[in-house]
């Protein structure tokens, strides 16, 4: 398959990325990620090791849409927490002071 990514044309297969990240250990991917055998690994160091380009040279977003071309499974980034509500000053120092519980 042919694609683009950092400007450059690449003529991707699914095989040839295998044998690209045979022996290359996963970094620790708390963002997105590519799971290429069994092994889930960041999008960038994908997109590095198959394109031979810094990581600053191409987005996560590129290499994202090539993987999932090309058959293998990608994971966005999770989902944010949901914001707490947040306590003005003075309801914050009754809580740490342990405020009594309204009857």
């Amino acid at each position: 398959m042919r694609c683009v990514i950092a400007r450059f044309p690449f003529d991707l297969t699914r095989s040839g990325v295998l044998e690209s990240m045979k022996g290359i250990k996963p970094e620790h991917a708390s963002g997105e990620s590519v799971i290429i055998g069994r092994r889930t690994y960041p999008v960038k160091q994908v997109g590095q090791v198959i394109t031979r380009q810094d990581r600053r040279d191409f987005s996560a977003g590129e290499v994202l849409r090539a993987m999932t071309q090309l058959g293998f499974t990608c994971r966005d980034l999770p989902p944010a927490p949901a914001p707490t509500r947040a306590l003005n000053p003075l309801q914050q120092a009754s809580a740490m002071l342990g405020a009594p519980v309204a009857a």
